[in-house]
């Protein structure tokens, strides 16, 4: 049966994203207005009923001094990736995106394909046999997904040469989450390892306090998110990216955006952004001070996030992006080992996929990337 395809309303795209217990942040309305410079369309799947079935936010970026763009769906679209007949979801996408001036497509299928607990992962370092995430056999995975790369590979889409190893791809393959469904605080609290319950009670003693922030306290946030970014070596985003986001984030739901500051005497000493869809939450920037780290003002924090978390009724608590490096001297380990100690479990999705639609250009645009 075949789908029909057009541009939706905001209003359609968030009442069918509120019907659903996950979607991700990145495929929300809102979300293209923080990606302010690209252009944003919200996409829609009907079917022969009209029933709106399926979503995406698209975003263009458009190629120096020529109307053609790159369309991107970041962690969607949000269909049925399980359909047999996936055609009739992407081809309509497809002609709909090259009308739009779409030389070059990149999704994101938000479809796990395999999951590893703490408890595997941790065997698998001490053992030192395997030095990737992906050389260790998970404790489950998910055989739809196989069968859902062969059906894009069939139709044209591709994947980068290391088939999103690390931070390949746009949007992190690997990320660590700690679920929260039928599960009591208690448990999840037990199931940290012992550095973790002990740096908690210890941010507790020394008495660091952790307090829900609001837009004014962006800047707060972002002096520490400096400090952060000059010690880790990455190039931080500007305070009015994150002003930005809070403002029409939560114009969208009060909740989509949180901000946590942790003080110690009166001294922010670590702050987090955490996002919000449906029953899914996400940490998304984390911050620190370089001294005073000995009251474990981050692992409050995080506590306190996963605790609102629940209060929410969250399924998930997504700690975001990994390596898949097991390799304890590889500065990415770093990373996983801090995620590790909450007893959660690393999940690997599907990566993202490309699609030229004007080959020579997609060359081109591929050339520039791996040059940056």
């Amino acid at each position: 049966m075949s789908l029909r395809l057009r541009t939706i309303t905001r209003e359609e795209h968030l009442a069918f994203v509120r019907g659903r217990p996950s979607v991700s942040h990145m495929q929300v309305p809102s979300w293209g207005e923080v990606k302010s410079e690209w252009r944003h369309e919200s996409i829609g799947w009907f079917d022969a009923a009209n029933t709106l079935v399926g979503t995406g936010l698209v975003l263009y970026r458009q190629l120096p001094k020529l109307k053609r763009y790159l369309a991107y769906l970041p962690e969607g679209p949000v269909i049925d990736w399980f359909d047999q007949d996936l055609d009739r979801w992407l081809h309509p996408m497809l002609d709909h995106l090259k009308e739009q001036g779409a030389f070059s497509v990149k999704i994101g299928p938000p479809v796990v394909i395999r999951r590893w607990g703490a408890a595997t992962i941790k065997e698998a370092v001490a053992g030192g046999q395997a030095k990737r995430l992906r050389d260790v056999d998970p404790d489950w995975y998910e055989p739809r997904a196989f069968a859902v790369a062969e059906r894009l590979r069939k139709a044209g889409w591709r994947q980068g040469e290391d088939g999103g190893a690390g931070f390949g791809d746009v949007q992190p393959r690997y990320v660590f989450q700690v679920p929260l469904a039928n599960r009591s605080l208690d448990d999840i609290q037990r199931n940290f390892n012992q550095l973790w319950r002990r740096n908690i009670k210890k941010a507790e003693k020394s008495g660091v306090e952790v307090v829900q922030g609001g837009y004014d306290d962006l800047p707060v946030f972002h002096r520490l998110y400096l400090m952060t970014a000059e010690r880790d070596g990455f190039t931080p985003r500007p305070l009015d990216y994150f002003q930005r986001q809070w403002q029409v984030l939560t114009a969208e739901d009060p909740n989509r955006m949180r901000l946590y500051l942790g003080y110690h005497e009166g001294e922010p000493l670590a702050a987090t952004t955490m996002l919000t869809v449906g029953q899914h939450v996400w940490y998304s920037y984390g911050a620190s001070a370089n001294h005073k780290r000995e009251v474990k003002p981050s692992n409050a924090v995080q506590w306190r996030m996963i605790r609102d978390a629940y209060a929410l009724g969250a399924g998930v608590y997504d700690m975001r992006g990994i390596s898949d490096t097991l390799e304890e001297d590889d500065p990415l380990y770093g990373l996983i080992q801090f995620k590790l100690g909450t007893g959660g479990q690393a999940a690997e999705y599907l990566g993202e996929w490309d699609f030229p639609v004007n080959k020579l250009l997609h060359k081109a645009l591929d050339l520039y990337m791996s040059r940056r």
